[in-house]
């Protein structure tokens, strides 16, 4: 009867099997998903930091826009020729990139001289 008890509780799994596997889960997605999402906020974070006038950036909402005034957490952009909105600093996603075909082109012309 022993021997069968024993012989039970070698075959029997490890309870910690299931934690080892999640734990290696929440590593997969850790690595790649969460850090480079908290790398990336962090350098949107800075660049927000960094603001001074006459940068052209746009908008969460997908406004372009020069900055033209800079008071705390608050950024005015004009969009257009005198006209101006006020926007939070978050709202502010980027800084405003040449098209990539544009990049390309120029890129073609300096090859070719």
């Amino acid at each position: 009867m022993n021997d069968l008890v024993l012989a039970q509780m070698a075959d029997s799994p490890s309870p910690f099997g299931p934690i080892a596997v999640m734990g290696l889960i929440f590593a997969f997605f850790y690595f790649l998903v969460m850090r480079p999402q908290q790398k990336k906020e962090k350098e949107r974070d800075a660049f927000r930091e960094a603001l001074k006038k006459n940068d052209e950036v746009v908008t969460v909402g997908g406004l372009h826009g020069r900055v033209v005034d800079l008071k705390g957490p608050v950024v005015w952009l004009e969009i257009a020729p005198n006209v101006r909105v006020k926007v939070q600093r978050r709202a502010i996603e980027s800084p405003v990139s040449a098209p990539p075909r544009a990049e390309a082109r120029e890129k073609e012309k300096e090859g070719t001289k």
